[in-house]
């Protein structure tokens, strides 16, 4: 396809039940030389996502059988290719629902194939070894392997998602820098624009991984007005300044 680069020969598995989208997303895909398989139903996404290990899931959100979210909390339990879930509710509570459960990327109906197979191609970028292997990060306990795309925190490997290892790694490359949710969206999504929930989403799950006590964060921190920051030494998380009601400073 004109203006979408190459990938190399990857599968995808496609969820999907409409007919008509699933025959046009599985047509653009092909056109834009990726391998795929086809599920009609949540049951049977879990069987070919087991069987074949794809490296990227497009998952509808309303499925027979199985609702999209719970299959991509299932696949999430066992496998962290990435997923793109395709969505008609388009209240931010949906969205975020759908990240909570695992997802790296969200699309909403109606949408352009053209700009799903973009989207694809922007998420499986970040996920294979495409580029030259950047040098392994140690710092604060953490290893990380950018070639390898594996990471350990105090010799533990982590169970991180394709997101969660790019925003992570983003982060201890730039430690005790703060950076707005506008900032991370487009250089750890790749996006000039785009629902900065998915941020906030995907930094409290990393939090749960990283963290001893997520709600009280040492290492990633909020600053509060700006954007987040990680700090390679813990320390205590800043809290907002209280409210005044009589106005005084």
């Amino acid at each position: 396809m004109p203006g979408v680069p190459e990938v190399g020969n990857r599968k995808i598995l496609l969820v999907e039940d409409e007919e008509l989208i699933a025959a046009v997303v599985r047509d653009y895909l092909l056109r834009a030389g990726y391998q795929v398989e086809l599920a009609t139903d949540g049951f049977t996404a879990l069987h070919l996502a087991a069987e074949s290990n794809p490296d990227l899931i497009i998952l509808d959100r309303m499925l027979p059988g199985l609702d999209g979210a719970e299959v991509c909390r299932r696949i999430r339990k066992t496998m962290n290719m990435p997923i793109i879930l395709l969505t008609a509710l388009g209240t931010e509570d949906d969205r975020i629902l759908g990240l909570e459960m695992g997802a790296d990327d969200y699309v909403t109906k109606p949408f352009s194939p053209r700009e799903l197979v973009l989207r694809v191609h922007s998420v499986l970028r970040r996920s294979v070894k495409e580029f030259a292997p950047e040098p392994t990060v140690e710092l604060a306990g953490f290893s990380l392997n950018p070639a390898a795309r594996q990471v350990q925190l105090h010799g533990e490997m982590l169970a991180l998602t394709a997101r969660e290892f790019d925003l992570l790694a983003f982060f201890l490359r730039r430690p005790q820098q703060v950076f707005s949710r506008e900032e991370l969206i487009k250089a750890v999504w790749g996006w000039d624009f785009g629902d900065l929930s998915t941020v906030t989403v995907h930094v409290r799950r990393l939090r749960e991984k990283i963290e001893k006590d997520p709600t009280h964060p040492t290492l990633l921190h909020t600053v509060w007005g700006v954007g987040y920051r990680f700090d390679p030494e813990p320390v205590e998380p800043e809290r907002p300044a209280p409210s005044n009601s009589q106005g005084q400073p």
